[in-house]
């Protein structure tokens, strides 16, 4: 049974996580949240897929709304339950669901993966719930689900197969976690560390362990059944991905050992486990003292999760590392698939070892250190909460400011067309802007788009990358950004309304961008040499309600006609 007090401990987390996810739910599309990857993009995904009518069709359906018919398997699968959260609630309210289901089980997930197999004396209630706590705060991938805090949850139920002590508890974290994670952004990673472990096993051991490789293939299977529709795009598709031309392999081994010193230290933006001001430094400390006295095989799972660690972060780096690069031009399925991403396994083995160093000093220092600790990291987290993070440290706009449905609805009923009759694209905005409110667009964010549509693309914005190096190399070699760029504006995709920036010297083929469908361009600052591009400034847009000026361009078509005729 558990004690009083621990349970007292559980009873307050679980209700500081509403209480942290509360502002999504109560200022509703007044909320701030993430842009990057989020707002620019994942978000406008699910409500284009929910609002194409072809979120159950068959594999070789499109999405007319986007590129002029986006393959159906650019976006997730119909078997992944973020979707339908999206499908049937507004938006904010489906991201706020999201974030409340993902704290709740990542907390969940490491508390009894603490108790069952690392932390388990009844005294140690405060390491147990606090670490589960501050997991379960650090600001995680919002699209990427339970795929990286789902994954204590996951290494119980394995542990506990492992050990012939499970049950249908276990049994079902196994079946429901793939319809609430991804694949690719993180249980690829931690399903190949579960088949090495249980290689080990095998080696170490001479035992097959029947149940624990059952549910390995298990989980493996579900995944790969869910995201069907992503497997045939990788092996089966006979249209090239964007994605063969990724060239990353760039560093030599000096600039690849500082990179892993700066993943080890402060992490990566997609799998931010704010570390550094605290919980590093009482790693180091703690391995210090392991070190100092020789104590390395009583503390054998510290000393090898802080290896673990480290090598993660060194894997992350020599992915980018120039030995790739025979292996890349070889094998498309090294560029189309991010193996750097085994770093993702480190919040997990981060928070494992914050719990462990914890009981290290609470073992050999007073026990009164440990809720300071907590305290400290908890602290740390406190300004990571969306609403504090986007609205006061990175002042970006909200929910509603960013998609501006009124105003671009303004837009809408000045050009006077139904939508599906015309395409646009934009300008020092993101695409997603105008997806989000059902403009049919030529440019887009994605992770996966066809190879020839790219180069059709690129016509028109080939002499602006002729002027910058690095806008050039950004498109060519990477170009899942498939948007206008401007060299004087560089990869800046969001001038608000505030903004005094100008174009001066726009170099666009309008006829290229014509031809592909274009007859609009909504850009979020003013075109000083807009006629000597073919396009006539229709009006321009404000709102209250906007963090955007929005300037409607429309292309002059009568040149064109002119020489067609």
């Amino acid at each position: 049974m558990l004690q009083i007090k621990e349970r007292n401990l559980i009873i307050t987390s679980l209700l500081f996580i509403f209480f942290f996810t509360a502002p999504l739910f109560l200022y509703g599309e007044n909320a701030h949240i993430r842009v990057h990857d989020n707002l620019d993009s994942n978000i406008a995904w699910y409500r284009v897929l929910a609002d194409s009518g072809e979120l159950l069709s068959p594999i070789d359906a499109t999405i007319p709304q986007i590129m002029n018919g986006l393959p159906r398997q650019a976006f997730a699968s119909e078997w992944s339950l973020i979707v339908w959260l999206h499908a049937l609630f507004p938006s904010m309210l489906a991201y706020a669901i999201s974030q409340l289901i993902v704290r709740v089980f990542a907390f969940i997930g490491m508390y009894v993966l603490l108790k069952d197999f690392f932390v388990k004396d009844e005294r140690d209630g405060w390491i147990r719930v606090g670490v589960s706590l501050t997991f379960a705060l650090t600001p995680f991938w919002p699209s990427g689900m339970l795929s990286t805090l789902g994954q204590p949850l996951a290494l119980w139920a394995f542990l506990r197969i492992r050990a012939q002590q499970a049950g249908l508890r276990e049994w079902l974290v196994l079946l429901l976690l793939p319809f609430y994670a991804s694949f690719v952004l993180g249980f690829f990673f931690f399903l190949s560390a579960m088949a090495l472990f249980w290689l080990w096993d095998l080696i170490t051991k001479r035992k097959m362990n029947g149940p624990f490789l059952f549910g390995l293939i298990l989980m493996i299977v579900l995944f790969l059944l869910i995201e069907y529709r992503l497997v045939y795009d990788t092996f089966f598709n006979d249209v090239k991905s964007h994605r063969v031309e990724f060239i990353s392999s760039r560093h030599g081994f000096f600039r690849s050992l500082k990179l892993s010193l700066k993943n080890f230290v402060l992490g990566h933006n997609h799998v931010m486990t704010v570390h550094t001001l605290v919980i590093l430094p009482i790693q180091l400390f703690v391995l210090g003292r392991i070190l100092y006295k020789r104590e390395g095989k009583k503390e054998r799972p510290f000393i090898f999760l802080m290896i673990l660690n480290y090598l993660l972060s060194l894997w992350y780096a020599l992915w980018f590392n120039n030995l790739w690069i025979p292996l890349k031009r070889e094998f498309d399925f090294l560029n189309t698939f991010n193996f750097a991403r085994f770093h993702f396994l480190r919040p997990l083995v981060i928070y494992l070892t914050f719990a462990l160093a914890l009981l290290y000093l609470a073992k050999n220092y007073r026990r009164r250190v440990i809720p300071w600790a907590i305290g400290l990291q908890f602290l740390v987290l406190i300004p990571f909460n969306e609403e504090i993070h986007y609205r006061f440290i990175h002042s970006s706009p909200s929910f509603k400011e960013f998609y501006a449905v009124e105003q671009f609805e303004e837009i809408a009923s000045m050009i006077g067309e139904p939508k599906e009759n015309y395409r646009v694209a934009s300008i020092g905005l993101h695409p997603a802007i105008s997806q989000y409110n059902g403009f049919y667009t030529l440019d887009m964010y994605v992770n996966a788009y066809p190879l020839p549509y790219k180069y059709k693309f690129r016509k028109i914005i080939e002499k602006e990358l002729d002027k910058n190096r690095s806008l050039k190399t950004y498109f060519d070699e990477w170009g899942s950004r498939c948007y206008i760029f401007v060299a004087e504006l560089g990869k800046k995709y969001d001038f608000r309304k505030n903004s005094q920036k100008t174009i001066k010297n726009l170099e666009l083929d309008t006829k290229a961008f014509f031809d592909l469908g274009g007859r609009y361009i909504f850009s979020s600052v003013p075109v000083e040499n807009a006629e000597e591009n073919n396009l006539i400034l229709e009006g321009v847009f404000n709102h209250p309600d906007s963090a955007w000026t929005v300037y409607l361009y429309k292309v002059d078509d009568k040149q064109f006609s002119q020489e067609d005729g």
